[in-house]
């Protein structure tokens, strides 16, 4: 088996995954990291469940807070051991993977440890709040948020109310009154977005599964793209096991996803397999594929698309508001599991058509001085690329600033030719300070270097790193012109530089 490097020290001293179990009512769950997207979902989840839910995180407010004030969840901004040594105790600790690789010795985890509360990541607690629904996991390297935000608004346009987790905001009122990634329901669908990152899908156990793309990503994780394929397997494998029927749907017209299937042979599952028409199946040698999705027309306003196949008799089109190839593709995805869901073609088609999109995936951040803005969370360089061509498709005649915020030192230094070459393919780009996150070795690679890297791609092109987020904002505030069109990328604090942007514009 390829190696995968750091997935123990990343969860140390986290509970394995386990079988999910109902959140008690009154049970006390204390979640660290409660600011982050997929904590604050864990939180509003357990809290709906009827579980005492109190947070913590030290860096104070974010956009993933305020559903949870408005909840009446109790948020601490700094680490502190009395948050598990005063009474009543909490019953469990939830936290981020990360935080145990970052600070191993926080005070909240050694007191802990010292009175035997349970440490359990937060995916854990999503998965427990989702014991008596329809589990439906959304899966791969690149458009979970987008297609699992995508479903849950087709599911409730269909009016079947699904409970969710979303890594991204929804926006209100899908999520309720005010944008968070968690959304409660009475109906019998739970959408998670399953990240394969150092396990963290690990405890869930889909009925319906949607695998997007699989490629290599996470290095300080995953030692090479085979190690990516394997983790697909693994999950999907365990699924088969618990799950009496499981159903995939597949998008086989990326390779490594063809590849997953290939190991998928004794799968006793339903495999859904999709496809754009002009997509090769990757390799994949399985039966036809049960949908087929042909993009008639792609303009400024979105994208036109019909589906195929035996679920859809006389097929399906459908007017899609978001832009490039792979959101197309990723309506597929949302198109096989919503029909297994048990959604008509017609609501469908619907749904599929009145989506604007979550939080950060090419969201329209404002305009000002002809100047308009846009802000995706972006960090790896097949999104990168696809994201520039929907940009294009979005504005076009528009010169194009691709602005990128390096998420992590260990995926910029070992894909830094890669981003070099479709960051070259913009017609001006500048590099903010790379965001550390989970890093420890600062030393690896730099913001300059990638610049520098992506400058001698193109002669004459653009390319400086002018350093922090604020400090990226304010250069670029004096060097963008009428009719440019600024994409905003990363996944740390480069949302800060959009916001700033709009506001030196006067958007």
């Amino acid at each position: 088996m390829s190696p995968v490097r750091g997935a123990a020290s990343v969860g140390r001293g986290l509970a394995a995954a386990r079988e999910a179990r109902p959140i008690r009512e009154g049970e006390r769950i204390h979640v660290v990291g409660a600011g982050g997207a997929g904590a604050s979902a864990a939180a509003l989840l357990a809290g709906y469940r009827g579980a005492v839910v109190s947070g913590c995180d030290p860096g104070g407010p974010s956009p993933y807070t305020p559903p949870l004030l408005a909840a009446g969840i109790h948020l601490d901004w700094a680490h502190d051991q009395k948050h598990v040594t005063r009474r009543p105790a909490p019953d469990r600790l939830a936290v981020t993977k990360a935080l145990t690789a970052v600070d191993p010795d926080n005070p909240e985890l050694a007191a802990a440890r010292a009175s035997s509360v349970p440490l359990e990541p937060w995916q854990q607690v999503i998965a427990d709040a989702a014991v008596g629904k329809t589990l439906v996991g959304v899966a791969g390297t690149h458009g979970k948020s987008t297609t699992s935000g995508w479903l849950v608004h087709v599911l409730v346009e269909a009016g079947l109310d699904p409970c969710a987790f979303v890594g991204a905001l929804l926006p209100p009122p899908l999520a309720g009154p005010l944008p968070a990634t968690a959304r409660w329901g009475a109906g019998a669908a739970f959408v998670v977005e399953a990240d394969e990152y150092a396990g963290n899908f690990d405890p869930y156990r889909p009925e319906v599964a949607v695998l997007t793309s699989a490629e290599w990503d996470h290095p300080d994780v995953f030692g090479d793209r085979q190690a990516v394929i394997d983790c697909f397997v693994a999950w999907l494998k365990r699924a088969g096991q618990d799950v009496a029927r499981p159903i995939l749907v597949a998008n086989v017209g990326d390779s490594g996803v063809a590849e997953v299937l290939e190991r998928l042979r004794d799968w006793r599952g339903q495999i859904v397999a999709a496809r754009l028409s002009d997509t090769a199946t990757g390799g994949w040698s399985g039966s036809t594929p049960a949908l087929v999705g042909t993009i008639l027309q792609a303009d400024a306003s979105g994208t036109t698309l019909r589906i195929e196949g035996p679920a859809l008799p006389g097929g399906l089109r459908a007017r899609l508001r978001l832009a490039g190839r792979h959101n197309a593709a990723n309506a597929l995805g949302v198109a096989g599991a919503a029909l297994a869901l048990g959604v008509s073609p017609d609501s469908l088609a619907a749904g599929l058509g009145s989506f604007h999109g979550v939080g950060r995936r090419l969201e329209r951040k404002g305009e000002g001085r002809g100047v308009v803005v846009y802000d995706d969370y972006a960090h790896h360089p097949t999104a990168i690329r696809e994201t520039l061509a929907a940009i294009r498709q979005l504005e076009p005649g528009r010169r194009i600033w691709a602005v990128y915020e390096p998420l992590t030192y260990h995926r910029t230094a070992a894909m830094l030719d890669e981003f070099a070459e479709v960051l070259a393919s913009a017609d001006a780009v500048a590099i903010a300070d790379i965001w550390a996150g989970r890093d420890a070795d600062t030393h690896v690679t730099s913001a300059s270097a990638l610049a520098e890297a992506t400058a001698r791609r193109r002669f004459g092109l653009t390319s400086v790193a002018p350093g922090t987020v604020e400090e990226t904002a304010a250069w670029l505030a004096g060097e963008v012109r009428g009719g440019d069109a600024v994409l905003v990328m990363g996944g740390g604090r480069s949302y800060r530089i959009a916001e700033l942007l709009v506001q030196a514009l006067g958007a």
